[in-house]
């Protein structure tokens, strides 16, 4: 049975864990003019008048559309080498991505894991904003960029089943739910391009993130549960291998909670287009 939680467990962490991330002609301040010419006393005389400069970007990311997120961002040019920009990443509730694959690894001979995976739903939402540092002579959002960033992650999953046996070897289940928070620091490397006047490609290749996570979830029975019961359902718990990641568990005869804490990290990559203006 561990063996078959922790198969189970590690689709899941490459669903949540693998955070796909996405996001330039540009106008650069004085640089950007126009040309007019007016009469005076007779003269024509030619006047170079700065253009309004577009400093603000929104770009969405299509890379993590195969994981069915979906994400936008927001990126404001400061001057020639900064710019701030935040992210909003989320996750309607839904099933587990590529599901049928999973469930091809599962195989028919395992019906509680195959249960799971097919009753597991998730969602999720990240923030994160950043400080992007561009590196290119060019600037003002152009150009080849490191980023430092902080992430504020939440995923949420409901109604999963644990499976557990009762005093007469029979099979019961209790359905879990909760929530599982991340809080992680990172560090992002891509290159940002115009093509023409409105349209920009960022295309971000390295961004590993680390810190810490907790989570909790819980559920109840739907009949008081024997100390039997209660023993194997608690063994079932520990059984959730989450590498490097404390988890204690609490089981009584109306209850049980499982909660998470330890080490968390992941990976960013952009494959975004977006607007400026």
């Amino acid at each position: 049975m561990k063996s078959k939680i922790t198969l189970l467990t590690t689709a899941l962490l490459i669903n949540i864990s693998v955070n796909l991330h996405a996001q330039t002609d540009f106008a650069t301040g004085a640089d950007s003019v126009k040309t007019t010419t007016i009469p005076a006393k007779g003269k024509r005389i030619e006047n170079r008048l700065p253009q309004i400069p577009r400093l603000n970007l929104i770009k969405i990311n299509l890379a993590p559309l195969l994981l069915k997120n979906y994400s936008l961002q927001y990126e404001r040019i400061l001057n020639r080498k900064f710019s701030v920009a935040v992210q909003y990443r989320m996750m309607p509730e839904t099933e587990l991505p590529f599901k049928s694959s999973i469930l091809k690894l599962v195989g028919n001979e395992d019906p509680e894991s195959k249960k799971t995976v097919e009753d597991f739903k998730i969602s999720n939402y990240a923030i994160t904003p950043e400080v992007r540092i561009y590196l290119s002579k060019k600037g003002f959002g152009r150009g080849f960029y490191i980023a430092p960033f902080y992430r504020y992650a939440s995923f949420t999953s409901n109604n999963f089943d644990i499976f557990f046996t009762d005093e007469n070897n029979a099979e019961q289940s209790i359905k879990m739910s909760g929530k599982l928070t991340a809080n992680t620091f990172g560090l992002t490397m891509g290159v940002q391009r115009a093509f023409g006047k409105h349209v920009v490609i960022d295309l971000a290749f390295f961004g590993p993130h680390y810190g810490s996570t907790k989570g909790e979830f819980e559920g109840s029975p739907s009949h008081s549960l024997s100390k039997t019961e209660q023993n194997d359902l608690t063994n079932q718990l520990h059984g959730i291998d989450i590498p490097l990641t404390n988890n204690t568990v609490e089981v009584n005869a109306h209850s049980a909670s499982l909660k998470l804490d330890g080490p968390w990290g992941g990976m960013r990559f952009t494959i975004g287009i977006g607007v400026r203006f």
